[in-house]
């Protein structure tokens, strides 16, 4: 069956055929429309090469857009700039057209590029040598899909080496493939003189001696540049000094921790160039966010100007809030059951593909990804057998083919129907599909319009669907749609001086070139301390007016930049030893455990053996009618109370503590119903994190005065929790999926109901400090935050929380107003 655009069919005509079943139409709790937008052409900034402009007009793009052209001119004039502006208005055109031009300008300068490497073959401190037998041959071959694998003719452009160069950075491996094919594609007629290519982990070993010596577009990762390029930068020397600009895609993506440790990896990168002569300028591309040349200038270190108009065409979006129906199946105390949000995403995608729509369902966790897709193949083939195969997953964990097949199935319009996590919620080149389901909130309004502009990119109309999860949050929203469609989008919350991120890089930096006190410039006003503080750990050594690092170790592996927390478990079939992917530490307890269902590619596993010690799960495939869940307990214990503060007979305190997590049992569901089969204990045992907290207490006297009742106290504390943590960024400079929270009743260290707040991060990440020293103003904030609230009972904007381990329940809105007011009361 071909698929057809959902412009043939107007969006809301597709909409109504999906309510046209029984009961369908009232799972629809709104409808908002946006109405289409007329584009806005701009003429092509003089400075861009006449070769380029014609390469990008055979792809099939005759104007520039108004922000397209801005951005470009920006870049052209050597200013950093950041494109902000929506999904599908072509940000990427904006970079590659100065991009396209210096790498000619390069090509054009002199003769040819040195076939030998020259610096770049010399020592390397460890980490992705790219050093095969063909490199020690003196051989180079390019990557899969480059252009040539013989020595490019071209000049010694720039500063000298093999004529200008460019690096492009993308949070995803998945991102940067797609972006190398586009690259490819664009710059086809230009021949030789543009050489992409991708180096990163799924790089084999014996193609990066061509990349590191040859290809002038070098398309890589944070991470790879912060273990496999920095650390490695006299190999790279010819490539470094001639480099011009440094592309930062879906940069809105680098926020908290993971954004603080990505800003030091780049001003690390900033500093090795200056090193070989180079000064980049910076093009980033973002998702629609608030305040964006402000993060962006952030996130670099430079100033950074902003282009937030989108003049791009937009068609029609549909965009519908839907609420799963109740069941007849009871859950807690009787309460009646709303049919799950993978089965109502899993039967839309079905209709949709039976329609010929190409959508994409959108689902937080990758075992929802893959069970949407097995039911709409399941589905699918009692329609029609041929149509099961045009629906599959997409998740990480998958082997870097089983991805790439996926990408290009999806691109050429081969699937019509795709189970996807937030890997595809990025700028993947998804051109062509028309509609898209979100199952259950994803936690920003950043998120929910990046994701639901999937649909729509060639300017057609478009259908965009959020399926409520069975949670008060996603009842809350799909019951007052102001808080999605009229509420600005969040900011990018990042801090480059948090010394907890620094200290690390710091160490990195001195491996890769001496540090001496001119540093500071590049690496803010905690430079100083924290050299100190190293050199008091023997971390560093001065010697003269330098600092070096001296240890055996790897420098680099000191910062863990997105926090992955360990061996990822290597999931590997029973009996053929197959690899079938793999699975983060920190999630293998509750997704791999011993029983677990376990879903790949459309085929059902179940977990034989977990094998903790070698980080490896067993698996057997079979055909359960269940999915797993695992259920885990959060304690906290206070190891050290480094400070406390009176507040009446409150306790204000900061100190070590330790947050104890166990995967304790699993239950077993019914793959459609979602009712509980049973439960079945494990033996796992329990992942401590010791880290730094922030708490405070309430004695007896003071719970009577507020008028908490022992019934209300467990959803008073929970609510002030979550308001306190939602309020945090505003004090902190943090995210909030940077720092966690617990509330209990009776406390075993304190013996008094007691909240805590810690940092996320092993050995803390400076957050949890900031809200002690800030206290009364954070809670007072937090206070009036809750209390100014019009809604009733709490809602996202308030006490609820987009990642409650256990479900906003219990919440008492009012408790935790009178409870903070007492709290503050004697606040100092």
């Amino acid at each position: 069956m071909p698929s057809r655009k959902v412009s043939d069919s107007a969006p809301r005509t597709v909409l109504a055929q999906l309510t046209a079943g029984e009961g369908r139409a009232a799972r629809i709790t709104h409808t908002e429309h946006l109405p289409p937008r007329i584009g806005r052409h701009a003429a092509w900034p003089e400075q861009i090469r006449p070769e380029v402009v014609d390469a990008v007009r055979e792809s099939g793009v005759e104007r520039l857009w108004e922000h397209q052209a801005r951005a470009a001119r920006h870049a052209l004039r050597g200013e950093s700039v950041i494109i902000a502006t929506g999904t599908a208005s072509g940000k990427s055109l904006s970079y590659l057209l100065p991009v396209l031009s210096a790498l000619l300008d390069g090509a054009d300068g002199g003769a040819e590029g040195s076939a030998s490497g020259g610096a770049d073959r010399t020592g390397e401190a460890g980490g992705d040598s790219g050093s095969g037998a063909g490199a020690a041959r003196g051989e180079t071959r390019a990557p899969a899909g480059a252009r040539s694998g013989t020595v490019p003719q071209g000049g010694r452009g720039g500063q000298g080496g093999r004529g200008n160069t460019a690096l492009y950075l993308a949070p995803t491996k998945a991102l940067a493939a797609d972006q190398r094919r586009a690259v490819a594609e664009v710059a086809a007629p230009l021949g030789t003189s543009v050489r992409p290519a991708v180096f990163d982990g799924d790089t084999p070993v014996e193609e990066r001696e061509w990349v590191r010596v040859f290809s002038n577009y070098v398309l890589t990762n944070p991470d790879m540049l912060h273990r496999g390029i920095l650390p490695a930068h006299a190999r790279w020397a010819s490539f470094l000094r001639s480099l011009r600009y440094v592309v930062i895609d879906e940069c809105h993506t680098y926020r908290g921790v993971f954004g603080s440790h990505v800003a030091q990896v780049i001003r690390r990168l900033r500093r090795v160039c200056a090193r070989y002569g180079s000064d980049p300028v910076f093009l980033l591309a973002s998702a629609t966010a608030a305040d964006p040349g402000e993060a962006a200038t952030r996130l670099t270190g430079v100033p950074v100007a902003e282009v937030t108009e989108d003049a791009s065409p937009r068609g029609e979006l549909v965009f519908a809030l839907w609420e799963p129906p109740l069941t007849d199946l009871e859950g807690e105390r009787g309460a009646p059951v709303r049919r799950t949000a993978t089965a109502e995403s899993a039967e839309l995608l079905t209709d949709l593909a039976v329609q010929g729509v190409r959508t994409v369902a959108f689902v937080r966790s990758r075992r929802g990804a893959e069970l949407i897709s097995l039911i709409a193949q399941d589905r699918l083939a009692a329609v029609d057998r041929s149509l099961s195969g045009r629906v599959a997953a997409y998740r990480g964990g998958y082997l870097p083919e089983e991805r790439r097949a996926l990408e290009r199935s999806l691109h050429t319009g081969e699937l019509l129907g795709l189970a996807a996590t937030n890997a595809l919620e990025l700028g993947v080149d998804v051109s062509g599909l028309d509609a898209v389901l979100i199952t259950g909130y994803p936690g920003t309004r950043a998120s929910v319009w990046q994701q639901a502009g999937r649909a729509g990119r060639t300017g057609e109309g478009a259908l965009a669907v959020l399926v409520a999860r069975d949670d008060p949050l996603d009842t809350y929203l799909v019951h007052h749609p102001d808080s999605l469609f009229r509420a600005p989008v969040e900011s990018t919350v990042l801090d480059p001086d948090n010394p907890y991120v620094l200290a690390p890089h710091l160490c990195a930096a001195a491996a890769e070139i001496p540090l001496q006190e001119a540093d500071s410039e590049l690496f803010g006003p905690g430079f100083a301390g924290l050299l100190r503080q190293l050199e008091e750990r023997k971390l560093l050594r001065r010697r003269g007016a330098s600092w070096y690092w001296t240890l055996k170790e790897r420098a680099c592996d000191l910062a863990d930049i997105r926090g992955s927390g360990g061996t990822p478990v290597q999931v590997v079939e029973d009996g053929t030893g197959r690899l079938l992917g793999t699975v983060d530490a920190g999630a293998a307890h509750s997704t791999v455990h011993e029983g677990a269902v376990h879903l790949h590619q459309g085929r059902t596993y179940v977990v034989r053996d977990f094998d903790l010690e070698n980080a490896v799960a067993l698996v057997e495939e079979a055909t359960p009618p269940w999915t797993t869940m695992a259920r885990d307990t959060t304690s906290v214990s206070v190891l050290e109370t480094d400070e406390e503060i009176p507040w009446g007979e409150a306790r204000l305190c900061y100190g070590t503590v330790e947050v104890t997590n166990q995967v304790v049992s699993y239950l077993r569901r019914r793959i459609i119903t979602g009712e509980v089969m049973g439960e079945t204990k494990l033996d796992l045992p329990p992942r401590t994190l010791r880290t730094r907290a922030v708490w405070w207490t309430l004695s007896e006297d003071q719970l009577e005065a507020a008028a908490i009742e022992p019934s209300v106290l467990p959803g008073a504390l929970h609510a002030a929790e979550h308001a306190a943590i939602g309020l945090l960024p505003l004090f902190a400079t943090c995210d909030r999926w940077d720092i966690g929270g617990v509330s209990i009743a009776l406390h075993p260290d304190t013996l008094l109901p007691t909240v805590f707040v810690y940092d996320g991060q092993p050995g803390g990440a400076g957050f949890a400090e900031r809200a002690f020293r800030t206290a009364r103003e954070w809670l007072t904030a937090t206070r009036d935050a809750v209390a100014a609230c019009e809604c009733e009972a709490g809602c996202p904007s308030c006490i609820q929380s987009p990642k409650c381990g256990n479900g906003n329940d219990p919440l008492h809105k009012r408790g935790a107003v009178r409870l903070l007011t007492e709290l503050l009361a004697s606040a100092t």
